[in-house]
């Protein structure tokens, strides 16, 4: 991946990563490709994280749960000052959306590597973010202009736009605080359930009413702002394959949107527009949820990195960790226009996970051992060694297998034989799910939508005999590679 002829060059930053994994790694290496000083950070109950092999330091963030360590703003403050820490790199996940952090940061003379605060603010609430887009010109989802204080408001709503609706949590996101109703019986089943959830996980019990979109397609536009104004797109990825609505398998371009360029411009400049109008200075991610019908609404906007940034970097060429840093110290991004970045092939995520295939939930353990043997085109982001323990304290996310392919069938076919060169050891993992649903004939005709999981079943149809030749023969493989066979 290149960038273009960057004019300015910050002298030498000293960057704290404030995350751990694969995502951790991922800074660490983007932070020595421009000289600065990548330093990681290591917890009490992780001492020798892989992270830590990419970075040029490592401190000790002192305590063991998150709360005590990368939810813990005033101790990662007093490691910056211990530090003499110039830049902080949150990652995605923990901190990275947090208004209190990236501000107290500013504040303190520390460059935050994302969106000025007030983005964050903004975009970090989808009832502020939601009427923001509407205020801008971008289509929204109907439904209540703010939090829904009743369960009789929330059924005033849902018999105004018509069910099904979707009770959704104003802050968070992972798919944690939503349900669908159908009616409104299942409203108040399940308002006060959802408010439960959505108060334990991100401190805010307050919910949204949407339309809820029949066979939608979840698409999502990549953009990246520098703090000089301009604003480019990266084009969109489908993340539509998702389990209780968290993304499993994500693909760049969009297979729906296929070759109806028209729509992909109006997509992409939409989400242009609204960074623009917020005046966004970092990478970001606008996501968008589209009907059958090619309409598309306005979700929510993820002021971070995210998980399946790989992708676009793979269709692109444009390394988007890089840009964050060079844009966060004031750099040239060294991109002279929006023509100017191209798109060419086509790129697969899967997350790898620690969960079982068929039930699809966390599945924790000590990885044994890891072998792989890929094809040409693929990319394993990962923070996996012998001995890492897959605890239910982080996400059970060990890896992100990409692959990218002239056309879309490549790619698929890359994945397949990619699935089948990684053997993990030690660890329930998703990758036979994978390979089912690489073979599954909507998902390789393009025609699939965010109910995949749901209608197509992938899940049932994992086999749960035990394969004896072929793990003999991936064995056999690792043992021979071993000796120089």
């Amino acid at each position: 991946m290149s960038q273009g002829t960057t004019k300015t060059t910050s002298s030498n930053k000293r960057i704290l990563i404030i995350n751990r994994g694969e995502i951790a790694s991922r800074i660490a290496k983007a932070c020595r490709e421009l000289g600065h000083t990548a330093v990681g950070v290591w917890t009490d109950n992780e001492v020798q994280a892989k992270h830590l092999e990419m970075c040029d330091e490592w401190v000790r963030l002192p305590g063991s749960t998150n709360a005590e360590t990368y939810l813990n703003i005033p101790n990662i403050l007093d490691v910056c000052k211990k530090y003499k820490i110039d830049g902080v790199h949150p990652g995605y996940g923990f901190l990275s959306e947090n208004t209190e952090f990236s501000q107290a940061l500013v504040d303190n003379g520390i460059t935050w590597i994302g969106p000025h605060p007030e983005a964050v603010r903004v975009m970090g609430d989808k009832a502020v973010s939601k009427e923001f887009a509407q205020k801008v010109g971008m289509p929204v989802v109907p439904g209540s202009t703010g939090p829904v204080k009743s369960i009789e408001e929330a059924i005033k709503i849902g018999n105004q736009i018509k069910y099904p609706i979707l009770l959704k949590a104003v802050a968070g996101g992972g798919g944690r605080g939503m349900r669908v109703c159908h009616n409104e019986e299942d409203v108040r089943n399940n308002f006060e359930a959802v408010g439960r959830e959505a108060a334990a996980a991100f401190k805010n019990g307050d919910l949204l009413v949407e339309k809820y979109i029949v066979n939608p397609h979840h698409i999502e536009v990549q953009i990246l702002a520098d703090r000089k104004g301009n604003v480019f797109h990266f084009f969109e990825r489908e993340c539509s394959i998702q389990r209780r609505h968290q993304k499993i398998v994500e693909e760049a371009p969009s297979p729906f949107i296929g070759d109806d360029e028209d729509l992909r411009q109006r997509v992409c400049m939409s989400a242009v527009n609204l960074a623009k109008a917020i005046k966004y200075d970092s990478a970001g991610t606008v996501e968008l949820i589209m009907g059958e019908d090619r309409e598309f609404y306005f979700l929510e906007m993820n002021t971070r990195i995210q998980v399946e940034h790989p992708i676009t970097e793979e269709i692109t060429g444009i390394d988007l960790i890089v840009c964050m840093i060079q844009s966060a110290f004031g750099d040239d991004l060294g991109i002279p226009s929006q023509e100017w970045i191209k798109r060419t092939g086509h790129a697969i995520e899967c997350r790898i996970c620690a969960e079982d295939p068929i039930t699809m939930l966390p599945a924790p353990g000590t990885v044994t051992g890891c072998e792989t043997n890929f094809p040409q085109g693929t990319r394993f982001d990962n923070c996996l060694y012998k001995g890492l323990q897959v605890t239910p304290d982080f996400d059970p996310m060990v890896g992100k297998l990409v692959v990218k392919g002239i056309l879309r069938e490549v790619a698929i076919r890359k994945m397949k034989a990619a699935l089948d060169g990684l053997l993990i050891e030690g660890l329930k993992t998703n990758i036979p799910l994978h390979k089912v649903i690489m073979k599954n004939e909507v998902f390789v005709k393009g025609k699939y939508s965010t109910n995949f999981i749901g209608t197509e079943k992938p899940q049932e149809q994992v086999s749960t005999d035990m394969n004896f030749t072929h793990i003999y023969k991936q064995i056999a493989g690792i043992e021979a590679r071993r000796m120089g066979l």
